[in-house]
């Protein structure tokens, strides 16, 4: 189906299994295990001769149905899907990696990412050396003969940085190493690592893919060599997306081209706005002819995204009186959904890494994000205007 149809039509589609009831809704297969019609057939199921459900932990006909619709959407061979974004950043470096190799991240990556490499993953004899996302000739003088992965966000989080995937990718596959791409920001409704050279995509789920708040997923894709490492390390340490949260993703991914249609019209229309507040010292936008990598990102991306970041001239200070004086945004972490967020990262999101990390990553205490969401944007206007006022 994949090669038949357009990503609007894959959203609704793809990977939708009927059980012999023939319903049009997919199916919510909420059991924990799965009855074998005898004992030959459950030694064969376990010894992979004969498909079909085993146990929930690791085969799940609502989850088979997400991953398939989700690789479809990404133009991936197979996804494997996980009960968090962070439990599928974690398979992919424990399924594919092991001591003594090395990773090149870029220095600007969700503040628990940083905590998952740096603290995390080298104890256990994983080292992480961390670059500029816009500089490729960063990614490569950081190269060893050890380094197997290189992750990136693109667009950044927090401040919509974008990195070139095809320059990444190149560097990468010359040093025998794999680069994964969080696609988090984009949905592959705005952009598909995989085509641009990536070897895997990560989601959490949890954002755009849902799009309203309402459950925590993850993902990985890529080929099924490497997804078969990923998967191996779900069946075993368990970190298993429910059937209800793959059945909630499934019908989020029906809407998600016009969701990010409709979130990055409104983003646009509200960093322009931002461009022209005089308590404004800088806006980031994707989308912005102003944004450092604005011919990139339209390259690579359908859209700007419904992601805005903005640094206030008067510091923390004003950060937090904005904040405040919001009535109709959420102030939430979060992000991805049909309600508006707004967030000041430095003391939330990157709170855990130490002030070093933060200036290296170019995020000060002046610094907002918005996740742009579906309301009026005429509203979420006048509710910041009140507290830039």
């Amino acid at each position: 189906m994949n090669d038949e149809y357009d990503l609007e039509t894959l959203a609704v589609r793809a990977g939708t299994v009927r059980s012999q009831f023939n319903e049009h809704s997919e199916a919510m297969f909420l059991t924990s295990s799965f009855v074998f019609s005898s004992a030959a057939e459950a030694a064969a199921r376990f010894k992979g001769e004969q498909p079909g459900p085993i146990y929930a932990r690791f085969t799940n006909p609502t989850v088979n149905m997400m991953e398939a619709r989700l690789a479809a959407l990404e133009g991936a061979e197979r996804c494997v899907a996980f009960s968090s974004g962070m439990a599928a950043i974690l398979a992919t470096v424990m399924g594919l990696m092991k001591a003594g190799e090395h990773i090149v991240a870029s220095r600007s990556i969700f503040g628990s990412t940083v905590q998952l490499f740096s603290n995390i993953l080298g104890r256990f004899g994983i080292e992480t050396t961390y670059v500029s996302p816009t500089d490729p000739a960063e990614w490569r003088a950081a190269l060893k003969p050890n380094t197997k992965l290189f992750f990136v966000e693109s667009p950044s989080n927090p401040l919509t940085e974008v990195s070139d995937i095809r320059a990444l990718a190149t560097i990468a596959r010359e040093a025998g190493a794999w680069l994964a791409v969080d696609n988090c920001f984009c949905s592959p409704a705005l952009q598909r690592p995989l085509d641009l050279g990536a070897d895997i995509v990560i989601h959490s789920a949890t954002k755009y893919l849902d799009g309203q708040g309402r459950v925590l997923g993850g993902a990985v894709l890529g080929s099924q060599i490497l997804m078969e490492g990923v998967y191996t390390f779900l069946r075993t340490a368990g970190p298993t997306l429910s059937a209800f949260n793959a059945w909630v993703i499934l019908k989020g991914l029906e809407t998600l081209s016009i969701r990010m249609d409709a979130h990055s019209r409104n983003a646009l229309e509200l960093a322009k706005w931002l461009e022209a507040q005089p308590q404004v010292a800088r806006v980031l936008y994707p989308g912005l002819p102003s944004h450092p990598q604005h011919a990139l990102a339209m390259a690579q991306q359908k859209t700007g995204g419904g992601i805005v970041a903005f640094d206030l001239k008067g510091g923390k200070d004003a950060a937090w009186k904005l904040i405040d004086a919001t009535k109709l945004l959420s102030i939430t972490a979060n992000l991805g959904d049909t309600k508006s967020t707004i967030t000041h990262p430095s003391s939330t999101t990157h709170s855990r890494m130490t002030p070093e990390q933060r200036d290296a990553a170019g995020i000060g205490d002046g610094l907002v994000r918005i996740a742009v969401g579906l309301e009026s944007v005429s509203d979420i206007k006048a509710d910041l205007a009140r507290g830039l006022a």
